[in-house]
């Protein structure tokens, strides 16, 4: 697996595994949610790739490397699974406009290990995607417009993810049309899945960092 894998898959963990558990052990004790989670944190930051090499130590011991493919896992979880870091709370259209949008691309992104065996049902799926990708442009489009003009540093780097999350979507639409040219691709379908959902994510922090 090369390193630009192992660090997409690292930060998938934190938004799909560590945050959400995070979240459930605020509710019974703030504080220890909140250590755990600056912990987690800063040894990723000092180790990058620390909370991968974690969990892959704990399937190593419990002897279920080989049955668990964490690429499929994570592209599953992604389109179920939510830190709380990911929410919008502000009321607006807008805002929640955008949030319900991420949410629909990543359930359909979500359920791809499941249909693409299906050829007719993968390139419904397909449609549906390409249509999803389509709503939450249109929505975060929306949201870069309302951010005052006077505020272009936020601006900027809203634009900015935004493109990233365009170069990100032709990958994975180059990747769908290798797929059908050559099955065998499978794993690389569900990789730049992942990607684009980890893109998905990005918007929405950077979307709570600088208007939230």
């Amino acid at each position: 697996m090369g390193e630009s894998s192992k660090a997409l898959y690292a930060r998938m963990l934190v938004d799909v595994v560590i945050g959400p558990v995070l979240d459930n052990l605020e509710k019974k004790d703030i504080s220890a949610a909140h250590t755990l989670r600056a912990a987690f944190s800063k040894a990723d930051h000092t180790l990058p790739g620390f909370v991968y090499d974690t969990i892959r130590g704990m399937l190593r011991k419990a002897e279920v490397t080989d049955k668990v493919d964490m690429c499929e896992t994570l592209l599953r979880l992604g389109g179920t699974q939510d830190s709380d870091e990911l929410k919008l709370y502000r009321p607006e259209k807008t805002f929640q406009d955008l949030s319900r949008c991420a949410t629909g691309l990543k359930v359909i992104l979500g359920r791809i290990p499941e249909q693409i065996y299906d050829r007719k049902q993968f390139l419904e799926t397909i449609k549906e995607i390409a249509s999803s990708i389509k709503l939450l442009l249109d929505a975060f489009n929306k949201v870069i417009e309302d951010v005052p003009s006077s505020d272009s540093g936020s601006k900027q780097i809203l634009e900015d993810r935004k493109k990233e999350f365009v170069r990100y979507s032709k990958k994975f639409s180059n990747m769908l049309k290798e797929f059908f040219r050559d099955s065998s691709q499978k794993q690389n379908v569900f990789l730049s899945a992942n990607f684009l959902i980890y893109q998905t994510n990005v918007i929405l922090r950077t979307v709570k960092q600088e208007c939230c």
